[in-house]
């Protein structure tokens, strides 16, 4: 038997085609209970309208029965069409205040019957409270039932519990796939539910991999192969999400738009994505400042031991970098590049790239071997001119040795720089 989603009739069935039938077949059957509703109130226009005209209430004969049986049937579907957008906490809280105004009335019409008033005032009396009892039931009860919990209908949750998943899913953005960590996260499960890769944004990963620049092309194929990885780590599901917006939109405005929709949060290293989705009240995983984070903590005044790399933007300062890379900026360190000294930590800073250590060199564990190395690397030029001088000041000169016959010819002067006496 052939599958029913692959041929029909001997002719093979595409993707498109068969999206296409569906759409149809849902759109046919949101047609059909528009035309259910519409039926159901021409039903109810007419037997409003001939209710009125049959009964002929406030003695209305004829038409004027008749078009008062289509007002009420008008007001009835303002009504609805007014109730159908509020929320059910509100309908819930209205009904209840208006249920207990008409008590309240009730009570009041029954101490009031019981009075020697005249039967107008009595009258007055009861249909006032009545109105303005249950007006006021009606709007306080709407008004307090929305800051009330939601109940917990069947219907309610029924279709809740196939969400759940969705309010747990975390979307990846393109940058954390391409820098690595977020496989080294997943293997210590500190991320939990459903990953959800939009389509979108494994395109964009696609087009990294494929340009023609060698820097970005080695990135999207790392991208490609750390989601590969992820997808073969126990109890961690991938989930390729095929929703996508129409228009010019980035990749960035879609997973923004996503990410409200679906009330998932976002993974990324992107700074500016970062900041858009929090002003949009999205909740944003940022595995920088997850980083950031677990760095130890240094306060001024503590000591460590650094490695000097290279000079600093300053005239005395040097720079290393500790193993979570963190740059330490030593002042006076200079002269101490690529040799291991001690410092004092002065100040911390915070920037949005992560965390800046300021320090000076400790003299008091500063170790003989780099003082050493400071004095011969400052006094290095000194020795070498001093190994031609006296240490006077004056120009040492090679040792005289008396002219020999044999080997010297005779009117020679062994010592042409000598002053000739």
């Amino acid at each position: 038997m052939n599958d029913p989603g692959s041929t029909r009739a001997g002719v093979p069935l595409s993707e498109s085609s068969l999206s296409t039938a569906a759409a149809k077949s849902k759109l046919g059957g949101v047609l059909g209970q528009e035309w259910d509703y519409w039926a159901i109130r021409l039903a109810l226009f007419g037997s409003s309208v001939g209710l009125c005209f049959a009964l002929r209430p406030f003695n209305l004969h004829g038409l004027p029965a008749a078009g008062f049986g289509f007002l009420i049937a008008m007001v009835i579907l303002l009504a609805e069409l007014r109730l159908r957008h509020a929320e059910l906490s509100g309908l819930v809280g209205g009904s209840i205040g208006v249920v207990l105004g008409l008590l309240v009335s009730l009570l009041i019409t029954l101490v009031v019957s019981r009075t020697s008033e005249p039967e107008s005032a009595k009258s007055f009396i009861e249909f006032g409270s009545l109105l303005s009892l249950g007006y006021l039931g009606l709007v306080i009860g709407t008004r307090r039932g929305r800051e009330m919990r939601p109940l917990p209908f069947p219907e309610q949750a029924n279709v809740a519990a196939p969400s759940a998943p969705v309010s747990l899913m975390k979307l990846v953005d393109t940058s954390v796939l391409i820098d690595g960590r977020i496989a080294d996260i997943c293997e210590t499960h500190f991320l939990d539910g459903t990953l959800g890769l939009p389509r979108f944004v494994l395109h964009e990963l696609q087009m990294v991999a494929d340009s023609s620049d060698s820097l970005k092309r080695q990135r999207g194929r790392r991208g490609l192969e750390v989601l590969q990885h992820m997808q073969k780590m126990p109890g961690l599901e991938i989930r390729v999400l095929d929703d996508d917006f129409a228009g010019n939109l980035g990749v960035d405005q879609k997973l923004v738009e996503l990410a409200r929709r679906t009330g998932s949060k976002i993974v990324t290293n992107d700074y500016n994505l970062n900041k858009v989705a929090r002003v949009q009240n999205i909740s944003v995983l940022n595995i920088n400042e997850l980083a950031n984070a677990l760095k130890p903590a240094v306060l001024p005044g503590e000591s460590m031991r650094v490695l000097i790399l290279r000079e600093g933007k300053e005239p005395t300062q040097g720079v290393a970098y500790l193993d979570d890379g963190t740059m330490v900026v030593v002042d006076g360190a200079r002269r101490l590049i690529n040799r291991t000294v001690d410092i004092l930590v002065t100040s911390v800073h915070q920037t949005p790239a992560g965390k800046m250590i300021f320090g000076r060199l400790d003299e008091r564990h500063d170790s003989g071997s780099v003082r050493a190395a400071a004095a011969i690397t400052s006094t290095g030029a000194g020795t070498r001119a001093e190994s031609f001088n006296g240490g006077n000041g004056h120009t040492m000169r090679p040792p005289r040795t008396e002219p020999n016959t044999a080997t010297d010819q005779p009117g020679a002067n062994p010592y042409p720089d000598a002053e000739t006496v």
